[in-house]
């Protein structure tokens, strides 16, 4: 039976699922590497298990009531890693362009400006919402089939199909999230300020 949303917050540090957590930031140079190097197999092998422990980190944390504020810092800036490690990859060989590139960093970049924010106003990072979750399950899963599709033959083709499908989709539901987070951000500022 899963634990209800009235979890307790740990400020633990030594948890499974933080360790999982380490476990996939520890692995982000790895899979960078291999991209880098060309070794699609091993990087495609190295996304999985991290997608693996993505799941399982947030599964056991709510399970065994481990959920932590590492935990909740970790997590993010793990998923964070490996978009913009794939990001910088597959546009160094070429396999995205630079507009798409370009158009995830931006988010990226508009999103720490409001982390910016919220700090200065005494308020914590923004929780992870499920359109934000959506958008990078997306992108997880077109990332390994563009790097699928650097090659030829049906199996390439169908890859870069799906692929492309996966960070359309992604890409907007990105988007779409850090505009969500950009009106949180503007209702909290407003809230405290027509407080003072």
């Amino acid at each position: 039976m899963e634990v209800q949303e009235t979890r307790v917050q740990t400020d633990r540090v030594l948890t499974i699922p933080n360790i999982l957590s380490m476990a996939r930031l520890v692995g982000v140079p790895l899979f960078l590497w291999l991209i880098l190097q060309k070794h699609d197999g091993w990087a495609l092998l190295v996304l999985a298990l991290s997608g693996v422990s993505d799941y399982l980190d947030g599964k056991l944390a709510r399970r065994w009531n481990q959920i932590s504020s590492l935990g909740r810092l970790l997590d993010p800036a793990a998923d964070r890693l490996y978009i913009l490690s794939t990001l910088f990859g597959l546009t160094w060989r070429e396999i995205l362009p630079l507009w798409l590139t370009a158009a995830l960093i931006a988010r990226e970049a508009m999103l720490l400006v409001m982390v910016g924010i919220l700090r200065r106003h005494g308020y914590p990072p923004p929780q992870v919402n499920f359109l934000g979750k959506a958008a990078t399950f997306n992108l997880m899963y077109a990332f390994p089939l563009l790097l699928l599709s650097d090659g030829h033959g049906w199996l390439p083709s169908l890859a870069a199909i799906f692929g492309w499908a996966f960070a359309g989709w992604g890409t907007t539901l990105y988007w779409w999230a850090g505009i969500l987070y950009v009106v949180q951000v503007a209702r909290l500022v407003k809230a405290d300020a027509t407080a003072d």
